[in-house]
């Protein structure tokens, strides 16, 4: 799919989250604002507050049926009442589909290739068009879930078990899809659809990064804060079958600007949305990819993050008053507290409830 000539790749998108997670991701892709600073928007604010999500503009002003299915209980990260705000018409959650069983599922729900079969008894009676959401969770922490028979792809040799078990199910969730994608081009979906892969968040904590370098090809001692930060990119496709305008993409973005590039492939004018991020295909957007800390951020030039700045190309470290890169430096500071600040005060004060000009209920 990566390379496919059907799929746009991006190789510099980034995750975004901080203590949400999961649900950040959400947030972040379906609405265009960040998450909190501190705590969870979907539990503290997910119930009450307006969203003007992509599941509501496009069931609102397209059409569309909105549904979203994932093998855990829907109270997990208060989805139960989140996903009414954000304009989910139907939510399928662990309650409508296979019981869990030590062998079908673990502790974050049930296990890929279950999920996606089990979702298609409900998928077959949508109305078309359809906008609908899967999270997966196989390959998720602590990775050691599957037994050899359930991912048949070896471990790798590292002093980490963790590490170790991370790429069998990055493998299982890789057949998972391919099983996916077969259904979906069999039943004549597929030619019909868009589909948007991402990964929400990091793999392996930093805690536990520097046992990757071996097989990263760099050396333990000399693993930095900046091999932290190149690890915060995350997988971004989006697959147009029968489009033959694919490639991997170096753009710089992250996962807040996945609501307006998705709406404007659709065709869709975005002017009147509030939205922080910017179309991923865009010659004009902002090269400062701003991450939910404070203070870190992620330009093609320099990358500011735990604590230290550093050429982004090469990984050296740079003084921040003696660089060629201060205005630059200067500048992305300033942008990404502007964008935090201004996401927090529409995010925390529900200041879209207010907001009328986009003509949505």
């Amino acid at each position: 799919l990566y390379h496919h000539q059907d799929t746009l790749a991006f190789s510099n998108v980034f995750h975004q989250v901080k203590a949400g997670k999961s649900s950040d991701s959400e947030l972040l892709m379906e609405t265009s604002l960040f998450g909190l600073n501190q705590g969870a928007f979907f539990v503290k604010y997910g119930a009450s507050n307006t969203q003007n999500a992509l599941p509501h503009i496009l069931s609102k002003k397209e059409g569309y049926t909105t549904a979203a299915f994932h093998g855990n209980d829907g109270a997990f990260w208060n989805r139960n009442n989140t996903y009414k705000q954000l304009g989910y018409q139907y939510w399928f959650d662990q309650s409508y589909l296979s019981k869990p069983t030590e062998e079908n599922s673990f502790q974050y729900g049930l296990n890929d290739k279950v999920l996606f079969a089990d979702s298609i008894q409900y998928l077959e009676r949508l109305q078309q068009p359809f906008y609908t959401k899967y999270i997966t969770a196989t390959n998720h922490y602590p990775y050691q879930h599957l037994s050899g028979k359930k991912s048949g792809f070896p471990h790798a040799k590292t002093k980490d078990q963790t590490i170790n078990a991370y790429f069998s199910t990055v493998n299982y969730l890789d057949t998972s899809i391919k099983l996916f994608f077969d259904y979906l081009r069999d039943s004549g979906l597929l030619e019909n659809s868009i589909i948007v892969l991402y990964g929400d968040h990091y793999g392996i904590s930093h805690s536990r990064n520097p046992e990757l370098a071996e097989l990263l090809g760099k050396d333990k001692e000399e693993w930095t804060s900046y091999d932290n930060a190149m690890l915060q990119r995350v997988p971004y496709m989006v697959h147009i079958p029968g489009s033959q305008k694919g490639g991997i993409i170096d753009t710089f973005g992250g996962l807040i600007d996945s609501a307006p590039t998705v709406q404007h492939l659709l065709g869709l004018d975005t002017q009147t949305h509030i939205q922080l991020g910017q179309d991923l295909l865009a010659s004009n957007r902002s090269k400062v990819v701003t991450l939910r800390t404070n203070g870190t951020f992620i330009t093609p030039l320099v990358t500011s993050y735990g604590g230290k700045l550093y050429e982004t190309k090469t990984g050296h470290d740079i003084n921040e008053f003696e660089n060629p890169y201060f205005l630059e430096i200067e500048q992305a500071k300033q942008l990404s507290a502007e964008r935090l600040n201004i996401s927090d005060q529409i995010q925390m004060n529900d200041v879209l409830r207010f907001y009328t000009k986009h003509n949505l209920e």
